[in-house]
């Protein structure tokens, strides 16, 4: 067996013990990262009453995006630090596999947790509001990288923390912060000049930019410089985990 065939063999054989995972808790991931956007999009819907097309899609973008947050982000990095800390990992570093496939499992593992809600609260969303929002097969690869995008700082919050407490702290904080006082809920003209230029340098920005272009008008030539930053921030995130990646219990 070549390299090339042993390196697709192993990244086969991990994806479907994350499938397996993930089917095995499938109705409680779709439980839980379903909940929390839709119940915020039904409480929106009550406090702004009549709002125009614009800024309800936005809101359904935006709740599309905390739904990634709430699963990609926070529960994923919580639940690494878990294992982490737990000892899962000495089974894989025992193993002889590449780090490169260990860590595009996990990726894959936090795509897959991320994406049921994502898709739920896209179509929900659309119904409880009234709003047609724009779809073409281009918004699949572009939805995937978004995703892949928020799931890599999951990852890496999850291999980086000192212990699990400090895990849920800081994916809590994080969580709220992004979410309300980045620019996916509310456009970021509308933001303090401080939390502007903070929204420059995290992801979630652009994913927001992204979809709301896609989903309202389309692509353009705007969002092509928007994906090459997603792309940028993707492989960033890809090479600090694996420089950062420690397998075993310290």
């Amino acid at each position: 067996m070549n390299v090339f065939t042993q390196f697709f063999v192993e990244l086969v054989i991990l994806f479907r013990i994350q499938i397996a995972i993930v089917r095995h808790q499938l109705l409680w991931i779709i439980a839980m990262s379903a909940i929390f956007p839709i119940v915020t999009l039904i409480f929106m819907e009550f406090l702004l009453g009549e709002t125009n097309p614009e800024q309800l899609a936005r809101l359904i973008i935006g709740n599309m995006i905390f739904s990634i947050l709430l699963m990609g982000m926070n529960i994923l990095g919580q639940d690494i630090s878990y294992q982490k800390f737990g000892g899962y990992f000495t089974y894989y570093s025992s193993l002889p596999i590449r780090k490169m496939n260990f860590i595009l499992s996990l990726l894959f593992y936090g795509i897959l947790t991320s994406s049921p809600s994502f898709i739920i609260v896209f179509t929900l969303g659309q119904r409880i509001y009234g709003v047609d929002l724009h779809f073409e097969w281009l918004l699949l690869p572009i939805s995937f990288l978004a995703i892949f995008s928020v799931v890599g700082i999951g990852v890496l919050m999850g291999f980086l923390s000192p212990n699990p407490q400090f895990t849920n702290v800081v994916a809590q904080f994080l969580l709220m912060f992004v979410t309300f006082l980045t620019p996916v809920m509310i456009e970021l003209k509308d933001l303090p000049v401080i939390l502007q230029w903070i929204s420059y340098v995290l992801p979630t920005t652009y994913v927001a930019n992204v979809l709301h272009s896609m989903l309202t008008v389309g692509w353009t030539e705007s969002t092509l410089g928007e994906v090459l930053i997603l792309i940028i921030f993707s492989c960033a995130s890809y090479l600090l985990i694996s420089k950062k990646i420690h397998w075993r219990v310290q």
